[in-house]
């Protein structure tokens, strides 16, 4: 036969197990319905960390949530000169609004590089033209 005072010790260690159990299950049941309601949360808190940190060093423009795209593979990119530079893992801000894009690399809390773009929603008959190397004009959207 298994003495009181161990019996008590199993007993509340069974208690703080179970609890601890209820504990998380609840704090995850939470966090999934948090999520469920509102699926776009964990992007927006991704979005606002990430322009605050580049309006650390960058002068956004106002007024304008720009669209955030990640570079997955550089070497498709290396044809455009914007993209000469970026590494996997880079983000690209584009304030379509400003005509702004920006090139940012996160591991190392630098701008590599900033472009006009152009804006087909102010103008869509008309397109900024931009130097080539081989002093043509050409064309050139984001």
């Amino acid at each position: 036969m298994i003495p009181m005072t161990k019996r008590k010790f199993i007993n509340v260690v069974m208690l703080v197990i179970i609890l601890t159990s209820l504990s998380f299950g609840g704090y995850f049941y939470y966090q999934f319905r948090k999520l469920k309601n509102n699926p776009n949360i964990e992007y927006q808190k991704e979005a606002q960390d990430l322009l605050s940190r580049v309006a650390k060093i960058y002068l956004i423009p106002t007024g304008e949530e720009p669209t955030i795209a990640t570079v997955s593979d550089p070497n498709a990119l290396k044809d455009q000169a914007f993209f000469t530079q970026s590494q996997k893992g880079d983000k690209v801000l584009i304030f379509s609004k400003a005509g702004r894009a920006v090139l940012y690399r996160p591991s190392i809390n630098k701008i590599i590089e900033t472009a006009p773009i152009n804006n087909s929603t102010n103008d869509q008959n008309k397109s900024l033209p931009e130097e080539s190397q081989g002093g043509q004009q050409q064309e050139k959207g984001f």
